[in-house]
């Protein structure tokens, strides 16, 4: 056991680390399987020959010759054959034909036959291919979930404490209040932050709500605390775990304007907010390949999963990277799709901007203005890919302010970044939804026509308590 193993005692702890060494073990598993087909064997080519020599050439009288003492050109034409295809397509070259014609008295069927045999060969391949492809895809899959909970687990051990003396005092405060407490788990987190789980009911046919507990809680640890979001809001006569989070010094708004291609109501954009554990929030917004109703439906693919993923614990880079998995496993044609995202921590006020092929950002900082871009690809491409991140600090009263690439598109090439940040600039407004309808309309009126892609601009401001 290593000086990394030795620092994690619980029994919990090392069951996740054998199930995630299990899973890194699969995944290698997987990718040391056989590997992608690049070109025909030499047993495939010989079958090929094969399949022709006994559907044609065996009812030929120059057969025994062909295939006897002419074996070495009779190889050659084949080769040749196959050449032509691998250049041309299966529709040969004149002098291929020509040449087939002068030393086969069966050429058409033979070419049709060695055409045959070459398609079904390389379907084959194909099929082979995709089956590594989707190992490949599971390999990377296992790889990234094992890493996240091993780190996760690793976490918990970490964060997880007892105090005996708190623990009694919040008991009894919250009995008290008409709440009967079954147990209670004290955590903080790596930046200090406390966390309450208090699984409990209320007694006495009493209705207590969350924030009526998170005041008790607060006066007892002598911290402000407010309930987790997603919760319900009031606690009955049945036992439920509430988690009550010290609170945040930030707080957002956001608002969101958009418009079809042609100004139709289907957009390939979408979006969403998602409150994550620890204090923190996303901002979200992907961009479908094209517009309209397959575009729509391919990015509210990516949002769902996105929502999900997130809103399961899992980190935003996992997520997107396992997202592009899923795209890429099983598909014939390439479907690709932007992901934009804006990890907000509210207890310090930074941001994470994290991109996927998405189009600029932009942060206003009173009449500041920056830009920031990605040069990565947009998911459902390749297996693997790189995802760009970069992190802010914020203060009262910046806004991020996230575009779709038809916003950029509309403005002249070679002054889209500039043009946009001027129109930031010179927003004065600061109710998020209004300010990212006056910047779709800006754009809108510079180009002075019908929108030519989708369009979406999200905002979100971002202030103190």
């Amino acid at each position: 056991m290593d000086k990394g193993q030795a620092l994690y005692t619980s029994p919990y702890v090392a069951q996740i680390e054998k199930f995630a060494d299990s899973m890194k073990q699969l995944s290698q598993t997987f990718l040391l399987m056989e590997e992608k087909k690049k070109a025909f064997t030499e047993e495939e080519v010989d079958g090929m020959f094969e399949k022709v020599r006994v559907k044609v050439c065996g009812q030929c009288e120059k057969c025994a010759w062909c295939w006897g003492e002419n074996f070495v050109h009779t190889y050659q034409m084949g080769y040749e054959i196959l050449s032509a295809v691998d250049h041309y397509g299966m529709e040969l070259n004149v002098e291929t034909k020509r040449k087939l014609q002068q030393r086969c008295l069966m050429a058409p069927r033979f070419l049709r036959e060695m055409l045959n045999a070459f398609h079904d060969a390389r379907q084959n391949m194909m099929w082979i291919n995709r089956i590594v492809q989707s190992r490949e895809g599971c390999a990377i899959q296992m790889d990234t979930f094992a890493e996240m909970i091993r780190a996760t687990a690793q976490e918990l051990e970490k964060s997880l404490f007892t105090d005996e003396r708190m623990e009694k005092k919040l008991i009894t405060g919250l009995k008290r209040k008409g709440v009967r407490v079954l147990y209670t788990n004290f955590f903080m987190n790596k930046d200090g932050k406390y966390e309450v789980h208090v699984t409990a009911r209320a007694i006495q046919e009493r209705c207590v709500t969350l924030k009526e507990l998170a005041k008790e809680i607060s006066t007892v640890m002598g911290r402000r605390f407010v309930p987790e979001g997603n919760q319900t809001q009031i606690l009955g006569k049945e036992y439920m775990t509430i988690v009550c989070m010290e609170g945040p010094a930030f707080y957002t708004l956001q608002g969101v304007a958009r418009i079809g291609k042609g100004c139709s109501n289907i957009s390939g954009d979408n979006f969403t907010m998602v409150d994550l554990p620890g204090g923190r929030q996303s901002a979200a917004l992907s961009d479908g390949m094209g517009s309209g109703k397959k575009a729509c439906e391919e990015s509210t693919l990516v949002i769902e999963l996105l929502e999900e993923l997130l809103e399961a614990g899992f980190p935003e880079k996992t997520a997107i990277q396992m997202i592009n998995t899923t795209l890429v496993m099983g598909r014939e044609e390439i479907h690709y799709s932007t992901i934009d995202m804006s990890v907000f921590d509210l207890y310090t006020g930074e941001c994470e901007i994290i991109k996927a092929g998405a189009s600029s950002t932009f942060i206003k900082h009173g009449d500041q203005v920056e830009h920031l871009v990605s040069t990565s690809l947009p998911i459902g491409v390749v297996h693997k890919i790189e995802v760009d991140s970069v992190t802010r600090k914020l203060t009262d009263g910046d806004f991020v302010i996230m575009v779709t690439d038809g916003v950029l598109d509309a403005l002249p090439v070679g002054e889209q970044d500039i043009l946009l940040e001027t129109i930031i600039q010179g927003t004065a407004m600061i109710n998020p939804k209004e300010m990212a309808h006056h910047i779709l309309q800006q754009v809108l009126n510079w180009t002075g026509k019908d929108p030519e892609d989708d369009m979406t601009v999200l905002v979100v401001g971002v202030w103190e308590k």
